[in-house]
């Protein structure tokens, strides 16, 4: 039975390449020739049409000076200087309304963060302009991208709705990452890092510089490992990124390869609450072989043109490949849950048995992306869109079980498929209302057609279908004051579709509403050669903001619900001083109110196998702190030597929406010191020490959790469960904590010729 299935699964995969090719060829074919006869070249001569090196346009989705959003921009070297071998969301933890974690709890391996409170599955990320987010969870696995920062050139970081962009809604935040620009001159760079918990950073970066003035060609091989802070919580990951690039006076053209593998030890239950004060590296997962296990293919094609020197368009081709596991060991399983009882009739007198089971994805993900713009003598126009299809295969294997023979092992308890087409298209208009007034409109129509197996009315699993159509509006207005002040404000709107889990584990009746956000910022920077100052307010108001309840649906699956009313509202404040040539600060910081207007909560009753509800009103949402802070002092000793005093604070923040103190993590401030020296010397034309001391103070802390809620009047668990603590009120909680690391050292060697 499972050999029958593989063989279909690679068929399947095989006719959905080629099919993917066709249309992406038939698709290319057309938008390439589409601006040509839209807008004629201009043979006058005289036009000087600069030659660039380079870079995969995403000017299209990115903020510009005057879009009256509030972002971030995050430059090459400021990601080399914090580049030591801790994953992109530790990278970005200093900018406005960032919380980062990590189940190993010292960065590498799985790590996530928060944007506003907004978790990843809301936050857009696109590699030059593509979409990156997983179709279907919505997420984003930076372990599956091992060392990717050392290839990018600038990050850009967008809070709240942010401009219309390709794939995920964009429903908190949005990340616009740029990879590598390409190098005139050829060079060769190793990056090497030594941590604490055995963590071992080794890369390679390659480039041939400007060939025959037309070609370069670029490269990085990377290696990371760590044993994490958490037992057993180890990472091996490894990378490759591969890039080649033409162009010509008007025109570019880019491939991009890039891959990863990683091999992590599972640490996603965390530590329960009475373990925290005496073994907070606890790990539950004690068999050898508890891992995840998967590896990911990127493939993106750039075409740039510019036709004349107002306009210029873009088209890009991509795909991308992931396939793996992870392997669970499962004691005293019912062997119904896997459909064993009918099937392995030796075992008919045994109802449960120790087995080892993996989980499996193999996803294929591929599309197009467009975008072209025209300058007039008052407005810049900028058309664009994508369309992407999604494919996806669920499965279940069992490799191991204790009464099994060696015939029965490798027995596929589960298979199904799910696609999603995602298509959408935007306008946005830059109007020079004035010398100094700009006004800003961006129009999104977004599609969606996912299809995936899930249980109907009557528990049956059938082949299902839903469709959605969204319209995302954008308006805004920037005003210059004089030359170094300026104010904003926009108001936009954005929808998203529920993720997989909300779909697959209900029916047509119990199946939630798609969310949608209006937000509103206000913002007035003054930027000068000393001091900069910038301010946003923001006020982010839901309807059917999805959340779990703990309530318990048709097919007894715990989804999310939707909540009727909800809202972010808060204030960013950042800014950074030049004191002298050897002394600047900087920092930033986030006052914020994250409430729910009414919410009903759903506890389990394990005496009456019922559900007992409580109301409660403005409620704080989950994982959203009223204050954030980050500061960072720099101070230069000489031209060679410089070093960096970094503080983060985060305030309490519950881990459900019931504000209750039962389930708050503390409060809690971080800092860390930075020490670079840039070393010369006529052997290598770069060559950089860098020594990285976090959590200076050896501060314990936790910034995040899990949590589950139940009554037990008759049975105490406690005894039985470590997870399992008392309410100060009634009933338990069942909770896991991410503790992070105590103080720790990164030391970092960049040699370069």
């Amino acid at each position: 039975m499972y050999n029958t299935s593989k063989n279909l699964v690679l068929l399947v995969n095989k006719q959905t390449v080629i099919m993917f090719l066709k249309k992406c060829f038939n698709s290319i074919t057309y938008l390439l020739i589409l601006p040509s006869i839209c807008f004629a070249q201009n043979s006058n001569d005289s036009i000087s049409i600069q030659k660039e090196l380079s870079e995969v346009k995403i000017h299209a989705i990115k903020a510009g000076k005057k879009t009256p959003v509030a972002f971030t921009n995050i430059s090459k070297s400021e990601i080399e200087k914090v580049n030591l071998g801790q994953d992109l969301p530790y990278l970005i933890s200093l900018t406005p309304s960032v919380v980062s974690s990590s189940d190993a709890g010292a960065g590498v391996g799985y790590t996530n963060f928060r944007i506003r409170g907004t978790d990843a599955t809301r936050i857009n990320v696109t590699i030059n302009g593509i979409p990156l987010n997983d179709s279907e969870s919505q997420g984003v696995w930076w372990v599956n991208m091992p060392d990717f920062s050392s290839s990018l050139d600038n990050i850009q970081i967008q809070r709240g709705v942010g401009t219309s962009t390709n794939g995920a809604g964009a429903f908190g935040g949005s990340i616009n990452l740029t990879t590598n620009k390409i190098s005139r001159k050829a060079y060769f760079l190793t990056e090497n890092t030594l941590g604490s918990f055995a963590t071992l950073k080794n890369n390679i970066k390659f480039g041939t510089g400007l060939i025959n003035s037309n070609f370069t060609f670029d490269g990085r091989l990377s290696k990371i490992s760590s044993q994490g802070y958490i037992d057993r919580a180890s990472s091996d990951l490894r990378s490759l990124y591969l890039q080649g690039a033409y162009f010509g006076v008007s025109t570019s053209l880019k491939a991009i390869i890039f891959h990863g593998h990683e091999k992590t030890y599972q640490a996603w239950n965390g530590v329960p609450l009475t373990f925290l004060d005496t073994n907070r590296t606890y790990n539950s997962y004690t068999y050898e072989n508890e891992i995840d296990n998967y590896q990911q293919t990127h493939y993106q094609l750039h075409f740039n043109k510019q036709i004349d020197e107002k306009t210029r368009y873009n088209i890009a081709a991509h795909y991308t490949h992931g396939e793996g596991y992870y392997e669970q060991e499962k004691l005293n399983e019912s062997l119904a849950n896997y459909g064993l009882n009918d099937i392995i009739l030796s075992l008919d007198t045994i109802s449960s048995s120790d087995l080892i089971r993996r989980k499996w994805l193999n996803n294929d993900f591929g599309g197009v992306t467009y975008s072209l713009i025209h300058k007039m003598e008052k407005i810049d126009l900028v058309l664009g869109g994508a369309s992407n299809h999604y494919s996806g295969q669920h499965y279940g294997n069992i490799i191991w079980m204790q009464y099994a023979s060696n015939s029965q092992l490798d027995y596929q308890y589960y298979w199904n498929k799910a696609n999603k087409i995602d298509q959408n298209m935007y306008a946005k208009a830059d109007y020079k209302f004035s010398k100094k007034t700009n006004l800003y409109f961006d129009l999104q129509r977004r599609n969606i057609e996912y299809t995936f197996v899930g249980p109907d009315e009557n528990n049956n699993m059938l082949d299902q279908e839903v469709k959605l159509s969204f319209f995302n509006p954008k308006f805004g207005l920037f005003h210059n004051i004089n030359t170094d002040q300026s104010v904003y404000v926009s108001f936009a709107v954005a929808n998203k579709e529920p993720n997989r889990n909300d779909y697959v584990e209900s029916t047509p009746n119990s199946r939630p509403k798609h969310e949608t956000l209006y937000d509103t910022e206000i913002g007035y920077k003054k930027l000068g050669e000393k001091m900069n100052f910038i301010i946003n307010f923001y006020q982010m108001n839901y309807e059917n903001q999805l959340a779990l309840t703990g309530k318990i649906n048709d097919v007894g699956a715990y989804t999310r619900t939707n909540i009727d009313e909800s809202y972010r509202r808060g204030v960013e404040i950042m800014g950074s001083f030049k004191l002298n040539q050897s002394l600047s600060c900087s920092g930033n910081l986030t006052l914020s109110k994250n409430k729910i207007i009414d919410y009903n909560e759903y506890i389990d009753n394990w005496d009456t196998w019922n559900q007992e509800e409580i109301n409660y009103k403005n409620t704080d949402l989950a994982f959203s702190p009223n204050l954030i802070w980050s500061s960072s002092v720099n101070y230069k000793m000489n031209q060679n030597a410089d070093i960096e005093f970094i503080s983060k604070y985060v305030g309490e923040q519950f881990i459900d929406n019931t504000s209750s103190n039962d389930r708050m993590l503390d409060d809690y401030l971080i800092n860390h010191l930075r020490l670079i020296y840039n070393w010369k010397n006529k052997l290598f034309k770069q060559a950089k020490i860098t020594l990285q001391i976090n959590n200076l103070f050896n501060n314990e802390y936790v910034n995040n959790a899990w949590v589950y809620r139940f009554i037990s009047d008759g049975y105490d668990p406690r005894s039985d469960d470590p997870y399992v603590n008392a309410n100060s009120d009634r009933g338990y909680n069942m909770a896991g904590y991410f503790p992070q690391a105590t103080r720790n050292y990164m030391l970092g060697i960049t040699l370069g010729l």
